[in-house]
């Protein structure tokens, strides 16, 4: 499964009504629902804010909104682009100003469709990686050692805090876990030993 890295947007004009793709990660259907409300206060001069998202880890959770479209032009088309797309916690609003002319229902599914496939085309998106959050404390001299050994690993959001004991807090990819926690044990001959944070 793949995750986006960022906000991508898109825009297009169709028979004078104009069309904005945006493309949000998400990590909740909570923070779906916050965003499409916050996105409907800032275009409250649109005629519609259609969207479509799809999060969790295998991609099971899942939702759509047409925003006044006729049924199934809308939310419907994006979802079936975004459920094919491979990826995961992403939102898509499509934002339409009318501009005067129908476009039908056939022009309507083809313009939010091709809204999903345009911004998805302009979007970067890394694999999603289960992670865990992981602490240790060592003190001075086992700090170097330590240090060398997360240059074998992808670590996330490492902090450290020098105390009197030095406390290291970050991630790391769940599956990486177990053999980096073994590796700091054994170079530092059972004396410092990484915790999984809940």
């Amino acid at each position: 499964m793949k995750i986006p890295k960022d906000y991508f947007s898109t825009e297009e004009t169709i028979k004078g009504s104009r069309f904005l793709s945006e493309l949000f990660p998400i990590s909740s259907q909570a923070e779906v629902r916050e965003k499409i409300k916050a996105q409907k206060q800032k275009y409250a001069d649109a005629t519609h804010v259609c969207h479509a998202f799809i999060c969790g880890k295998n991609a099971e959770i899942m939702g759509m909104s047409d925003d006044g479209e006729p049924g199934g032009t809308a939310g419907r088309p994006m979802l079936d682009v975004l459920k094919g797309s491979g990826a995961t916690n992403l939102l898509v609003t499509i934002t339409r100003w009318f501009g005067g002319t129908l476009l039908g229902t056939g022009g309507l599914v083809h313009a939010y469709g091709n809204g999903v496939k345009n911004v998805l085309a302009v979007s970067e998106f890394e694999e999603l990686v289960e992670k865990s959050s992981f602490e240790l404390s060592c003190d001075y001299q086992q700090y170097q050692i330590v240090k060398k050994l997360f240059e074998n690993f992808t670590l996330y959001d490492v902090g450290e805090d020098f105390g009197e004991a030095i406390t290291i807090k970050g991630g790391i990819a769940a599956a990486d876990f177990d053999t980096l926690k073994q590796q700091i044990f054994d170079s530092t001959n059972g004396k410092v030993l990484p915790i999984i944070n809940s």
